[in-house]
């Protein structure tokens, strides 16, 4: 198991996105959350680090999954865990973020969690707080600690990222999922592929440094790694494609398409999935699939990023200056 103390100090105060991270961070950050697996896995998983630090996660979007496994993160690195629900705050009697922000900020918390539906917000706040923030997905720009989870589980598989193909499917264009996970396997030396409709892609996606399939056969040819995403309809407006029937059966994830990929390939989704959608169940369910695996890699992650974030060696007052 990884002694995490003998790593290299985390360089940043917050993380807001995969784009600020250099290979480096990502292998540190790699590397502590093989071990916090080691931790989850123990019959005691509580740990000290944390204990008197305070963690307020703040989602403004729904998300059991994600909120979860921050919550049970801090939890375990002994951190006082407090959710603000927002839906019955004082947000929804029209408190900005701002002002949310200056609020929790006089409560002196040691890192904040936010989820928000707009881009860039997490930036906002780590302006205005004196606490580390962590960007749990903002909009449809990045959610960092997912693609951290998605290389973890493809590391802990593979054995590495470098040089394997890796192709993307389905809705790239609303997928802030898709832009943290390109933005990372190709900063750790992968080929990313992106394979979806063209209504479904955003402008400029070449230029991020994919290779664009418009059917999946030709996308998941010879893939390492499959990595379905959500069709996210609540984000749509207008028609993006015919039907639901007809995107399964040109681009949801079934035993014949499958076929086209490595034979040892690995089966990924962020979750939550939508079955017979984007991915039929015997798939989802079957001996190629990573996505239980995910879940678990998920509270690892975020163990580590909290703890790196406040690493008691940067000073005494955890990181704040």
């Amino acid at each position: 198991m990884t002694d995490v103390s003998a790593l290299p100090l985390y360089p940043h105060r917050h993380l807001l996105g995969i784009r600020d991270l250099s290979p480096i961070d990502v292998e540190l950050l790699l590397d502590r959350a093989d071990a916090a697996v080691a931790v989850s896995r123990q019959s005691e998983k509580k740990k000290t680090t944390l204990r008197g630090r305070t963690q307020i996660n703040l989602f403004y979007e729904a998300s059991t999954r994600t909120q979860s496994s921050f919550e049970l993160a801090g939890k375990r690195l002994g951190a006082d865990v407090m959710n603000m629900s927002v839906a019955s705050s004082s947000v929804k009697k029209g408190e900005t973020l701002i002002d949310t922000a200056m609020t929790l900020n006089a409560m002196h918390p040691d890192i904040l969690i936010i989820r928000h539906a707009s881009a860039g917000a997490a930036a906002l706040l780590a302006q205005k707080v004196g606490c580390s923030v962590v960007n749990a997905g903002d909009g449809a720009h990045e959610h960092p600690t997912q693609a951290l989870l998605d290389a973890l589980t493809i590391r802990r598989e593979k054995g590495r990222l470098a040089g394997l193909t890796v192709a993307i499917c389905g809705d790239i264009l609303h997928s802030r999922v898709a832009r943290s996970n390109i933005l990372l396997l190709n900063a750790m030396g992968a080929r990313v592929r992106a394979v979806a409709p063209s209504t479904l892609l955003p402008s400029g996606i070449a230029q991020m440094g994919v290779e664009v399939f418009p059917t999946m056969a030709e996308g998941l040819k010879d893939a390492d790694v499959v990595m379905m995403l959500r069709l996210q309809r609540e984000r749509m407006e207008g028609s993006f494609v015919p039907s639901i029937r007809e995107y399964f059966r040109y681009f949801g994830l079934d035993a014949e398409k499958l076929k086209a990929a490595k034979p040892n390939a690995l089966v990924m989704h962020p979750g939550p999935m939508n079955r017979g959608v984007e991915i039929a169940s015997e798939i989802a369910d079957g001996p190629q699939s990573v996505i239980q695996e995910q879940v678990e890699m998920g509270v690892a992650v975020r163990m580590a990023v909290m703890e790196a974030l406040l690493d008691p060696r940067r000073n005494q007052d955890g990181g704040r200056a």
